[in-house]
């Protein structure tokens, strides 16, 4: 498999060479192209930091990070994000949040004017795609939880990215709603193969969603553990009351608690 993600030896200190905080310090991952990565670990294990480190929305100190053949030493126009809070913009309906990374990622920001019809029946795709048919002039306000955060996965593909990265989307929801966005999210990779990285400290989402998830250990944080994920696909709720699925998340709750009693 040709690695389209490639951290190697990363170290990233926030602050000093003297007083900062080292959040990575030797972290190394490799991703696929069109593969789906969770990392989990410890609280403040940096497993935020390392979005950042992949992004380029943060420079590292130490080592190198390759994303799709390019060493990163900027914010990529290749990416989508998704965080924890929807943070949609309160005077924009859902389709203007949608549609606004088309005004600024080239190369479709010089293409809107002219192609904005096909542009809206992109994004009016995509809103059916999660759900969220007939919503498109609803305001964040007149959305749900849940229906915000599939706007805001929308948006976070719109302009059909390369890679996508995912920082606990859906750590503020309810676990219904939560597990109803799994399916939500596993249907748009299904469908659209981006290369997908997703944080989270929840075990059985990382395994419901990911091909392979990453242990990272105690700060300062770096790769310990890989599991792959080999459930068939599509996966269903049921899935996560199975043996084997059981078995996966408790053995990496424990990869976690030995990171933990490593500190």
């Amino acid at each position: 498999m040709t690695h389209f993600v490639e951290l190697d030896n990363v170290t990233l200190r926030y602050g000093g060479e003297v007083d900062g905080t080292v959040a990575l310090k030797g972290a190394t991952l490799r991703v696929g192209k069109g593969e789906f990565v969770a990392v989990v670990g410890p609280s403040g294990c940096g497993k935020s930091t390392l979005m950042k480190a992949l992004s380029g929305l943060w420079p590292v100190n130490g080592g190198a990070v390759v994303v799709a053949g390019r060493e990163v030493t900027r914010p990529l126009e290749i990416v989508g994000m998704a965080f924890q809070n929807a943070t949609l913009l309160p005077w924009r309906t859902t389709l203007g949040n949608v549609m606004l990374p088309l005004e600024i990622v080239e190369p479709h920001r010089g293409q809107l004017r002219r192609n904005r019809q096909q542009y809206e029946t992109k994004a009016r795709d995509l809103l059916k795609l999660v759900g969220l048919g007939g919503f498109e002039d609803k305001y964040p306000w007149q959305l749900s939880g849940g229906m915000q955060q599939r706007a805001s996965l929308c948006r976070a593909l719109i302009h059909e990215p390369e890679l996508l990265i995912l920082d606990e989307p859906f750590g503020a929801l309810d676990m219904f709603t939560r597990e109803e966005l799994w399916d939500v999210m596993q249907a748009v990779w299904m469908a659209k193969q981006p290369t997908v990285i997703l944080v989270t400290h929840d075990l059985r989402e990382a395994v419901y969603l990911a091909d392979r998830v990453q242990v990272m250990s105690a700060r300062p944080g770096r790769m310990i553990h890989e599991r792959r994920v080999e459930l068939a696909r599509p996966r269903r709720l049921e899935d996560t009351y199975r043996p084997e699925f059981t078995e996966l998340t408790h053995e990496l709750r424990e990869h976690i608690s030995q990171a933990r009693a490593a500190a």
